[in-house]
C-alpha cells in the first residue's frame, strides 16, 4: 500500500515540475531542462505529466513529450498492477 502512495506523491511532484516550468516560461526565467521533464514522466510520473500538460497547456505541441507521457502512463499502470499483485 505504501508503494501506491509513493507513486501518487511522485506524480504530484512531476505535476509540480511541469507547472513550475510553465510559470518560468511565462515569466522568462531559468527553465527546467526538457530531459528532466521527460525523464520524470517516463520513470513513473506519466499521469502527473500528462495532467499538467493538459491543465497548464505546457509542452503539448511536442511529439516527444506526448510519447514520453504515454510511455509514463503505461509504466504507471504496470507499477500499479505489480503493486496490487504483490499485496
Amino acid at each position: 500500500m505504501i508503494f501506491l502512495w509513493i507513486l501518487l506523491v511522485w506524480n504530484i511532484v512531476v505535476f509540480g515540475f511541469y507547472a513550475v516550468d510553465k510559470y518560468k516560461a511565462i515569466h522568462h526565467l531559468w527553465r527546467i531542462p526538457e530531459k528532466v521533464l521527460l525523464t520524470e514522466a517516463i520513470i513513473g510520473g506519466g499521469l502527473g505529466a500528462i495532467l499538467a500538460g493538459q491543465i497548464c497547456h505546457h509542452k503539448t505541441r511536442k511529439w516527444y513529450f506526448w510519447l514520453a507521457w504515454i510511455i509514463g502512463v503505461i509504466v504507471d499502470i504496470a507499477l500499479v498492477l505489480v503493486i496490487i499483485n504483490l499485496m
